[in-house]
C-alpha cells in the first residue's frame, strides 16, 4: 500500500509539471509585420524565460522584405524592449535569439520554398530541430491559399523524416460562408484537418477559459446557468480606440466580420454550451459547434428588429475630442462601414429556449471592457416593504475578460442601519490580486498549445463555418440597405442600440 501511494504522488507531482513540447522550428509568414514584433515573438520570448520551450527550438522568419538574420533579430529586440512590461533579460535573449532566422522571399514563388526546405534540414542537422514544423501564416488573408499550396507542392505538408508538421491561420478565416467553405476546402487539399490550427487569441485569454471553470467546477452555478433562472445574456466587446491607421482594413471588414464573427461568437459558445464529456479537443469543440447549430437563425427580411449597424463620428474620448471613422485615412467620406453591431440572437435548444443573448461591439466607446453579463430573473416576490427595494437589483454574475479581469456578482444585502433597507451590492473577485501568478499574454498560452499538438483552444472548420452562417443574413440585408446609424465617439453605440432591448423591456449594462 506504501508503495501504490508513493507512486500516485509522482504519477501526481509529474503531471504537475509544466509540460515542454518536442523539439521543433517555428516559421512565421509575414515576419516583418506588427504581429509577430509585437505578439508572437514576446510571447515565445517569455515561454523560453518560463523554460518552458526546448533548447532545440527555432524561429525562422519569411517575408519579402530585404533583412539580415541579425538585422531581425535587433528589430525583434527593439520591439520587445519596447512593448513588454517587465525587463527583457541579455541571458534569456542571448540564448534565445541564436535560434531566429530570417529568409527573404516572395511567399508565391515556388523558389522560396525550394531555399525554406533547404534551410529547415539545415537546422534539423546543426539544431536537433528534429524535423518538426510550425507554420504560422501571419500574412494578408488573400495568400494563404498560395501559400498553402507553395508548401503542399514543396512536400512541407509532412514533417521530416517523421516529424510533425502544422499550419497556423490567423482571422479573419474567409469573408463569407462561401469563401470560408473555400478556404477549408483548398488548406484540406494540401493538410488534414488535425494540422489545422485556426487561431483566435481570445480563446487565449485566462478569463475567457476561466467561464467553463466557473461553470463546471462550482456546483452553485451550473444548475440555475438555464433558461429557468437567467433573464437574459449580455456579452459586451467595447473599445475606447478608434480605428487608427487600418482604414483601408475596416472598409472590407467592419465590426461584423472583424470582432462579431470570431471573438464574440466563441465567447458564446462557452457560455451556453453543455458540460463536454472532458476538457479535450473533440469534446469542447463539439459541444461548441452544437450552440451553434441551435442559435436560430435571423430573417433576412426582418434583420432591423434584431441587429443594429452603427458608425462612430466625431465626439470625445477620455476628454479628448476625436475624429470621426468617415475622417480617418483610407475611408470613403459616404462610408455606411459599421464600427459598432448590436444583435439580439437565441439559442434554441432545451437550456436556452426564450432566453435572449444580447451582443454589442464596438469602436470609440467610453471605455475598454470585455465582459460576459449573466442577468438572473427577480426573486418572485420579497416579504420587505417597497420602500425598503428601491434599491435592489436582480441578481447578476459578470465575468470580465478585459482590461480588469474578474469575477462580479451582485446581489441583495441589508444596509447598516436601524431600518431594513435592501440594496444591491458587488462580490468581486480580481484576479491580480486574487493569484500570485500574473496572468500570461493569450499567445503565450496558444503557441506553446500549438508545439505541444493540443487544439483545444483553436478553431475546427464547422465552428468558422457556422459562426458565418449564423451571420449570412444580416450581412445580406446590409449589402443591399446602405444604411449606418450614427453615433458620437464616446458614447454606448446608437439609439437604435437601446430600442433593442428597451423593445423587450431591458436596458444595456454600463460596464
Amino acid at each position: 500500500m506504501a508503495d501504490t501511494q508513493v507512486l500516485q504522488n509522482v504519477l501526481r507531482d509529474e503531471q504537475r509539471l509544466p509540460r515542454v513540447p518536442e523539439p521543433g522550428v517555428m516559421v512565421i509568414f509575414g515576419a516583418s509585420g506588427d504581429l509577430t514584433a509585437r505578439k508572437l515573438v514576446p510571447a515565445l520570448y517569455d515561454l523560453a524565460a518560463q523554460r518552458r520551450l526546448p533548447l532545440e527550438f527555432a524561429v525562422v522568419g519569411v517575408s519579402r522584405t530585404e533583412m539580415s538574420h541579425e538585422e531581425f533579430r535587433e528589430k525583434l529586440h527593439k520591439s520587445l524592449e519596447e512593448h513588454r512590461s517587465g525587463k527583457v533579460s541579455d541571458d534569456v535573449w542571448e540564448s534565445f535569439s541564436k535560434g531566429i532566422f530570417y529568409l527573404a522571399g516572395d511567399s508565391k514563388e515556388p523558389k522560396a520554398y525550394d531555399e525554406l526546405k533547404e534551410f529547415l534540414r539545415k537546422l534539423d542537422s546543426e539544431r536537433g530541430t528534429q524535423g518538426n514544423r510550425a507554420f504560422y501564416l501571419s500574412t494578408s488573408p488573400s495568400l494563404v491559399p498560395a501559400i498553402v499550396q507553395r508548401l503542399g507542392e514543396a512536400g512541407m505538408n509532412n514533417g521530416e523524416e517523421g516529424g510533425w508538421s502544422r499550419l497556423v491561420v490567423e482571422k479573419p478565416f474567409g469573408r463569407d460562408l462561401e469563401s470560408a467553405q473555400e478556404l477549408n476546402e483548398e488548406i484540406r487539399r494540401y493538410f488534414d484537418e488535425s494540422q489545422i490550427y485556426r487561431i483566435d487569441h481570445y480563446l487565449g485569454k485566462e478569463t475567457v477559459q476561466n467561464i467553463l471553470a466557473l461553470r463546471f467546477a462550482n456546483g452553485i452555478f451550473e444548475p440555475i446557468w438555464n433558461q429557468h433562472y437567467v433573464d437574459h445574456v449580455q456579452i459586451t466587446v467595447a473599445e475606447d480606440i478608434g480605428v487608427g491607421t487600418r482604414g483601408a482594413f475596416y472598409e472590407e471588414a467592419g465590426a461584423l466580420r472583424d470582432i462579431v464573427q470570431n471573438h464574440v461568437m466563441q465567447i458564446l459558445c462557452l457560455t451556453a454550451m453543455e458540460p463536454p464529456v472532458a476538457f479535450d479537443a473533440d469534446s469542447l469543440r463539439e459541444e461548441k459547434v452544437k450552440v451553434l447549430k441551435a442559435v436560430r437563425r435571423i430573417p433576412e427580411d426582418d434583420v432591423e428588429h434584431y441587429a443594429v449597424r452603427g458608425q462612430y463620428e466625431r465626439g470625445w474620448v477620455w476628454g479628448e475630442e476625436v475624429e470621426g471613422y468617415r475622417e480617418g485615412k483610407d475611408v470613403a467620406s459616404d462610408s455606411v462601414t459599421e464600427t459598432f453591431v448590436a444583435l439580439k440572437v437565441f439559442v434554441d435548444n432545451w437550456r436556452w429556449a426564450g432566453v435572449p443573448f444580447y451582443i454589442r461591439a464596438g469602436k470609440r466607446m467610453p471605455k475598454k471592457a470585455t465582459e460576459i453579463a449573466i442577468q438572473f430573473r427577480p426573486t418572485p416576490h420579497t416579504p420587505f416593504a417597497h420602500g425598503d427595494t428601491q434599491g435592489l437589483d436582480p441578481n447578476v454574475l459578470v465575468v470580465r475578460v478585459q482590461p480588469e479581469e474578474g469575477i462580479s456578482l451582485k446581489i441583495g444585502a441589508k444596509v447598516p442601519g436601524q431600518g431594513f433597507e435592501v440594496s444591491s451590492v458587488n462580490m468581486d473577485l480580481l484576479y491580480g490580486t486574487a493569484f500570485l501568478e500574473e496572468a500570461p499574454d493569450a499567445y503565450q498560452r496558444l503557441l506553446l498549445d500549438l508545439m505541444l499538438g493540443d487544439p483545444t483552444l483553436f478553431i475546427r472548420a464547422d465552428e468558422a463555418e457556422g459562426a458565418w452562417d449564423i451571420l449570412a443574413p444580416v450581412m445580406q440585408a446590409w449589402s443591399e440597405k446602405k444604411e449606418v446609424s450614427m453615433y458620437p465617439a464616446g458614447e454606448w453605440g446608437p439609439e437604435d442600440a437601446d430600442d433593442l432591448l428597451e423593445y423587450d423591456g431591458r436596458e444595456w449594462r454600463r460596464p
